[in-house]
């Protein structure tokens, strides 16, 4: 959204308005605002170069602005691993309702666009992170079934230690080993000691850290070019937000 000069209005800070528009929630005007400014700089960048290049030819004026446009988008993209997208997460975005898959986790194809820049880029990861919790939560156990699924030897480990440990518990149960807490920290420690060796011998360790690179690589992504949304929206008499989720 490009506000037009108003010649009538106050004037606002440009940093000023930002700041009001992410502590008011209004992310996803914040998040267009940005595409659209950066659409304007980049139309006006390309002007100011063919100025500029008036002895060149326009098949090096193209091919300028494309390694430019290249470079930009590649320091984009790796600004995505020099932060946390957990950093703004918290217990609560896990409770609640899964968001639809195909509305809202999904989408259409013109939900999604290339972040502008890495700040955007990072805004949209802490949100999206957060409204989509749930979904990369299930996304990473289907990962890590597929990955189980491809290393049979991992799952049988993984059944193993599930077994060894319920056993335990049985035995503990069983045989009252509340009462003597020695004992019982011994077989602990034997257990722990022998899941360990499971998880090393049956490559169980493989499949988790695959599943863990896939959901990770993911979630940058689709929250990087997952487009803002309105989390809420307005109620009929137009002065409150209900949440959609």
């Amino acid at each position: 959204m490009v506000f037009k000069a108003n010649p009538l209005a106050l004037s606002v800070p440009e940093q000023a308005f930002e700041s009001w528009l992410r502590d008011s929630g209004y992310l996803e005007i914040l998040d267009q605002r940005t595409s659209d400014l950066h659409r304007l700089s980049a139309a006006d960048s390309t002007i100011d170069l063919r100025n500029s290049s008036a002895d060149s030819t326009p098949t090096s004026i193209i091919c300028s602005g494309f390694f430019v446009s290249l470079f930009s988008r590649i320091c984009t993209l790796l600004s995505l691993i020099t932060f946390n997208p957990f950093s703004k997460l918290v217990a609560e975005d896990f409770s609640g309702d899964t968001p639809s898959w195909t509305l809202a986790f999904f989408g259409s194809s013109d939900s999604y666009s290339f972040p502008s820049s890495p700040s955007q880029a990072r805004l949209r990861v802490h949100e999206n992170v957060k409204r989509f919790a749930r979904n990369y939560a299930l996304l990473f156990v289907v990962f890590f079934a597929c990955s189980l699924y491809q290393l049979p030897l991992a799952l049988v480990g993984l059944i193993s230690c599930l077994s060894l440990w319920d056993v335990f518990k049985f035995c503990a149960d069983r045989w009252e080993l509340y009462k003597r807490p020695s004992l019982r920290q011994t077989l602990l420690h034997i257990a722990q000691c022998a899941t360990a060796i499971i998880l090393f011998f049956f490559n169980v360790q493989l499949a988790l850290v695959c599943a863990i690179g896939v959901s990770y690589a993911v979630l940058i992504l689709h929250a990087s070019f997952r487009k803002l949304t309105p989390a809420k929206q307005p109620s009929k008499d137009g002065n409150r937000r209900i949440d959609q989720r």
